[in-house]
């Protein structure tokens, strides 16, 4: 650690570093339009609705790196005694320390809780170097994870830049796929369907006819649009659909209270109607002119309804707004079909077992491997016209 920083602290919540100081770090550029799940408002919504809380098993240990009066640097920390709601699955990496007489449980996770989304992890103020500032990071968070006497610390959903950063400092990498939307200027929805082949063209007109045809309308709410009445139908489909999913979904009543109060103007929620009556809605955040789609939940079963609410909708907003792209979340070969390209997501990992590190080595060499030919394949099917 350079000279500039006195200290590296760990802050038991965002809120004890606080609003100013988190943000200056999260948008060290002060722009208006930044990653909606780097601010603090975010970290401060989840942990204080005790979505993110030491009762559920993400137990918030933010490591600061202060000097010169003020906070230079966070590396948003959990310390956790299980792999849930991280979205990067190391549940066979545990099961083998286990197996070998060891401890995999608790473990250091830098990442935004619950949310498969890729953005800043190193989050570096203004007026600082940023190259030494984010090794510095890293390093105080290895220090941090020995301290703690924990097995391992992970770095998810990281930009690539910072996971060349890890590299450099001995984090071994890992790779998955993500499917996001990209919008090549088009006018409209039809624009972009023109750009599609003509059996996935007539499909997806197909599905959007099917939903339209069961009566069903959609309106886009945000800001002081959405109310308390609007966040109660759409939190019983979140719980209904997610209930069936994994059982009891992670997020509270109140965290979508404080998200809709602190940052009601990076919310997007599209609610779908039948009879004026809402049967299904979709959370989306809007940062850095991209759609980021959260969270989902329906009522009933409707055919197609998932699509068109996720997707589809958040394609003619990306259009009808003017933004770059739209990331739908984790998983979703089915997004192919529906125009929506392969990328490749980041995540670092240090484990301090010898044994278990080679072995994870390994490991994600070969998987590497296997999703750089999975992304290569996916975009030689991807559905559109050949000649683009």
């Amino acid at each position: 650690m350079t000279a500039e920083f006195v200290t590296a602290r760990i802050a038991r919540s965002a809120a004890e570093i606080g609003a100013a100081a988190w943000n200056s770090c999260a948008n060290p550029d002060g722009s208006a339009d930044c990653h909606p799940f780097t601010r603090f408002e975010f970290f401060a919504a989840l942990e204080s609705s005790h979505s993110a809380s030491p009762e559920t098993g993400w137990n918030p240990c933010h490591l600061a790196l202060e000097g010169s009066g003020s906070v230079k640097a966070i590396l948003p920390l959990y310390l956790k005694n299980h792999s849930l709601g991280e979205y990067v699955f190391d549940q066979g990496w545990a099961e083998a320390l286990e197996r070998a007489g060891g401890h995999y449980y608790p473990k250091l996770q830098a990442s935004v809780p619950f949310t498969p989304v890729t953005g800043p992890r190193l989050l570096v103020a203004g007026g600082t170097q940023r190259a030494q500032v984010q090794e510095a990071l890293l390093m105080a968070g290895m220090d941090a994870a020995n301290r703690l006497k924990v097995s391992s610390l992970h770095v998810t959903f990281m930009t690539e830049a910072e996971s060349s950063a890890a590299a450099a400092c001995g984090f071994l990498l890992r790779t998955d796929q993500q499917f996001h939307w990209e919008n090549e200027a088009y006018s409209s929805f039809e624009n972009f369907l023109g750009h599609l082949s003509s059996s996935r063209r007539k499909n997806l007109r197909k599905e959007r006819a099917a939903v339209r045809e069961g009566g069903i309308s959609f309106e886009w709410l945000a800001g002081n649009d959405i109310t308390e009445a609007h966040w109660d139908a759409f939190f019983g489909f979140y719980m209904k659909t997610g209930s069936r999913k994994w059982g009891r979904p992670y997020l509270t009543r109140e965290f979508f209270s404080q998200i809709g109060a602190d940052m009601g103007g990076s919310v997007l929620l599209i609610l779908a109607r039948r009879g004026g009556r809402p049967i299904a809605g979709a959370l989306n955040f809007i940062g850095e002119r991209v759609l980021f789609g959260r969270n989902w939940g329906s009522g009933e079963f409707v055919p197609f309804l998932h699509f068109e609410t996720c997707y589809y909708q958040a394609i003619e907003f990306a259009i009808a707004n003017g933004l770059r792209k739209v990331e739908a979340g984790a998983q979703g070969p089915h997004k192919l079909l529906r125009g929506y390209r392969p990328v490749a997501t980041h995540s670092a990992h240090y484990i301090f077992h010898d044994g278990l590190r080679s072995a994870v080595a390994r490991y994600l060499s070969h998987e590497r491997e296997l999703v750089a030919s999975a992304i290569a394949e996916a975009a030689q099917v991807a559905p559109f016209r050949k000649e683009e």
